[in-house]
């Protein structure tokens, strides 16, 4: 209800939330995969559930290291979504 973004990190992560999928349509609809890792079958489950991985580095390292970087990026977009000025504030022409 309040549209918290949610990161999962890693293959552990992403089989856990797994069955909310099956569970509610929309259970991880404010869910972002942080990271696709190099464990087996990480790639698969993630377009299974539709989540495209935000970074695809080949990571395998655990410790919330593929959300650490994840986060900065979900940061960044959320301060430009919400200070970004439009066209006409900006004043830029159409032409």
């Amino acid at each position: 209800k309040n549209n918290v973004p949610v990161l999962l990190d890693g293959f552990v992560c992403t089989a856990a939330a797994a069955p909310l999928a099956r569970l509610h349509p929309t259970g991880l609809a404010h869910t972002i995969a942080a990271h696709v890792s190099a464990e087996a079958g990480h790639r698969r489950l993630l377009e299974a559930l539709g989540l495209p991985p935000l970074l695809d580095l080949g990571m395998r390292l655990g410790e919330g290291s593929g959300a650490c970087l994840a986060v900065n990026i979900v940061r960044s977009a959320l301060e430009c979504h919400a200070r970004m000025a439009s066209f006409a504030e900006a004043g830029v022409s159409e032409k």
